[in-house]
């Protein structure tokens, strides 16, 4: 009895054991079908957002292309060599992965310089400066990249196999000159070049020597104040002649580090600094011109493109580095641009913007440092404490003792007066003659280019003076 019990007992639990596996399989199966469900929803609200009239809209504009002209852009055509001389026995895969390798650190190196990748095929590297943000240093910076690789594809064949036995030779042709850029993609911008600036670096490249760097004339003309160039040849160009051609060797002894002619110096990065500073300038304009109050009939454009251009003079004849220049260029054209935020403090803020933007263009911390104090010095009455702020402060004040004089003043009058800083012309008179009468030069240049037109204003002022 107690033996059919348990029997019963068991077969009982073994079916429950059987049902409740059957609900699990069935809860699973569920589970699965509502992941389905969601995934089929997804879907389908993906493609009502997309045949609605805002994703059919952005569907256009990510298949759109658009084109772009740019003036002058800086076109390099590298081929890797290396296939001819795989011998038998040589694993492909191991081949096609180094070749992987070295066009992933051209890439890198691309980056580095802020040039844009165009597009890789097989084992030509294709790149340009000056694409998509305009600058006026793509030459330098394409050349630069260029010995970068011809140095790394060096190396990588010296630590891999040897000098002697090495596989991958680099053959590159570069040409400036404008390219037409067509834009397309939303998520992932791509860009593709044409023109004769494209298929003439091509062809550069083609008569190009392997382990040459072979740049165009209209390059070379570019940067022949960086790189030691020796004459490569002519190359006949249809319905232009023929192009001259030159081989860079590397930079100038003077501008590497140790002479021979891979790594930039201080000296590089200084000359380099100048040429980049138009860049920074034209942004800076720029921002001037679309920001700054309608009432600002002084502090204007035109006051930041004098002082720039009175920096200058006076640095150099106060005997100024080409650092110094550097610093002081580029403190003018930010001494003001503070007006775009404020009137009153506007040194102050002026600084601010020169801290963000000035890292992006290599400046070093201490450079930034120098020239944020020049900016500060501008702020009256001027206090300069070193000769780089008597220089800016001078400039700053250049109109003083210039020609023009009278009409620039009543600009800064009706600046005041716009900010009910000032009452009648009357008065701001009074105001410059005291102001002029008590104000010195600081440099000795300034003061024998403006001091005797300084004293001549003091007398015209007065003369306007009513009572």
């Amino acid at each position: 009895m107690v033996a059919t019990n348990i029997d019963e007992l068991v077969k009982r639990i073994a079916k429950l054991a059987k049902q409740n596996q059957e609900l699990e399989d069935q809860i699973k199966k569920l589970v699965k079908q509502n992941e389905k469900l969601a995934r089929d929803n997804e879907k389908v609200k993906a493609l009502y957002e997309k045949a609605s009239p805002e994703g059919l809209k952005e569907m256009a504009e990510e298949k759109k292309e658009k084109s772009l002209k740019f003036n002058m852009a800086t076109v390099l055509f590298s081929d890797i060599h290396g296939f001819s001389k795989l011998v038998e026995g040589m694993d492909s895969t191991a081949v096609m992965d180094e070749l992987d390798e070295i066009l992933y650190e051209f890439d890198a190196i691309v980056v580095r310089f802020k040039i844009e990748k165009i597009k890789t095929i097989g084992d030509t590297f294709m790149c340009a400066g000056g694409i998509p943000v305009k600058n006026i240093t793509n030459p330098i910076d394409v050349v630069m990249a260029a010995l970068e690789m011809k140095n790394y594809l060096e190396n990588y064949e010296k630590n891999k196999r040897g000098a002697d036995n090495r596989i991958w030779d680099l053959k590159i042709g570069i040409h400036t000159g404008p390219v037409t850029a067509t834009i397309s993609g939303k998520k992932k911008v791509n860009y593709d070049i044409k023109g004769d600036t494209v298929n003439t670096a091509s062809r550069v490249e083609a008569v190009s020597e392997k382990g040459g760097v072979i740049i165009s004339v209209m390059t070379y003309e570019l940067v022949k104040e960086f790189f030691d160039c020796e004459y490569f040849g002519k190359l006949p160009v249809k319905y232009k002649g023929d192009l001259q051609m030159y081989t860079v060797t590397g930079l100038k002894p003077e501008f590497s580090v140790d002479g021979k002619g891979v790594t930039p110096n201080e000296a590089f990065r200084i000359k380099f600094g100048l040429i980049q500073f138009t860049d920074i300038q034209e942004i800076i304009l720029d921002k001037l011109e679309r920001e700054l109050p309608d009432y600002l009939f002084y502090h204007n454009v035109k006051h930041t493109v004098d002082v720039v251009t009175e920096v200058e003079l006076i640095g150099w004849g106060e005997g100024c580095s080409d650092e110094e220049i550097l610093v002081l260029k580029t403190a003018g054209l930010f001494h003001d641009v503070g007006h775009t935020v404020t009137y009153d403090g506007h040194e102050y803020e002026g600084t601010i913007i020169a801290r963000e933007m000035l890292p992006k263009y290599n400046y070093s911390p201490e450079q930034i440092e120098k020239i944020c104090a020049i900016i500060m010095s501008t702020k009256l009455p001027p206090k300069p404490t070193n000769l780089l702020e008597d220089i800016i402060c001078d400039s700053d004040l250049d109109y003083l003792g210039r020609s023009d004089f009278i009409p620039v003043s009543n600009t800064l009058f009706e600046e005041l007066k716009a900010q009910n800083k000032m009452g009648s012309l009357n008065d701001w008179n009074k105001i410059q003659v005291k102001f002029i009468s008590g104000h010195q030069y600081f440099t000795k240049t300034a003061r024998s280019l403006r001091e005797v037109n300084k004293q001549l204003q003091i007398e015209r002022i007065q003369s306007l003076i009513t009572d």
